[in-house]
């Protein structure tokens, strides 16, 4: 009664100045998004016109993004060959990390830590040279786990700082009740504890995944070879009919074929990844 009587004072700025805020935080985000889709629906005769909706509507730079000899399709696959292995391997690596540092004690413990967050503030051209050289030597140069290996290094800090905060928030007495009734560590672990860390466990996948789907520099440095780059790199080579134009109308496509999909997984499992941030920090 009181919040109404408050709300119902308050001055119409101050009212609504929250829904504008909002407003034009919404705006300022999906502006680029909308401008690319329209871009992808002109004419390549219009790509420069600036109205907002496209006139007439046309399917040309679609067509284009998957016409023969492109091989978009083929990159697509690659970034999702790149980004799942990516993913699964992270995951693997960081439950077993963040639940051993969240339960064992030692000494230097949030040392450890702290070095293992430290590792995700390098930039990432830093290691481009050194990873080159690297990979050159070992002949993994266009291969996939030339990408694949240091997106892992890259996803790890991150996944396993967020699950190790998850895992401090689940009373130890679960494990302890668990082995009461005849479960191994291990079956502990994998029967209760990892059930219940599922929203922390399916929001870094969905952080990691999306983290290396859109990785771009290392995968443009460690691969040249056409079968093997991700749909990113393929949209950076994209050449116009006359090989020195840009392609400005099929780029905008092909960003929206490959953000599309990210899109539509965040929207379906938000209420997952928010359950999973929101776990993790209030209890």
């Amino acid at each position: 009664m009181s919040t109404n009587i408050k709300a119902a004072e308050a001055g119409p700025l101050r009212r609504y100045a929250p829904l504008l805020g909002v407003a034009i935080i919404v705006l300022y985000c999906l502006a680029p998004f909308y401008w690319m889709i329209v871009s992808a629906f002109r004419r390549p005769l219009d790509q420069f016109d600036n109205s907002l909706l496209p006139s007439p509507w046309s399917l040309d730079n679609l067509q284009a993004v998957f016409g023969e000899g492109v091989g978009f399709g083929r990159s697509l696959l690659n970034s999702l060959i790149v980004a799942g292995v990516t993913t699964i391997l992270t995951l693997i690596v960081g439950l077993v990390a963040a639940y051993t540092l969240a339960r064992l004690d030692f000494k230097f413990k949030n040392v450890v830590l702290a070095i293992i967050i430290t590792t995700s503030m390098f930039p990432g051209i830093s290691l481009v040279i050194p990873l080159l050289k690297l990979f050159i030597d070992i002949e993994w140069i266009n291969t996939y786990q030339a990408m694949i290996v240091p997106s892992l290094s890259f996803a790890l800090p991150l996944a396993v700082w967020t699950l190790t905060t998850f895992f401090r928030q689940m009373p130890r007495e679960l494990e302890q009740a668990a082995m009461v009734d005849g479960c191994t560590p291990a079956q502990a672990f994998r029967k209760i504890i990892l059930p219940l860390a599922a929203p922390g466990v399916f929001t870094t996948a969905i952080i990691t995944f999306i983290a290396a789907w859109n990785e771009f520099l290392i995968a443009l440095s460690m691969v040249n070879k056409k079968e093997i780059q991700t749909a990113n790199v393929a949209i950076s080579k994209f050449t116009g009919v006359s090989g020195f134009d840009q392609p400005f109308g099929t780029q905008m496509a092909a960003g929206v074929v490959v953000t599309i999909p990210l899109v539509i997984a965040v929207l379906i499992f938000q209420r997952r990844i928010v359950a999973g941030l929101t776990a993790g920090g209030v209890k």
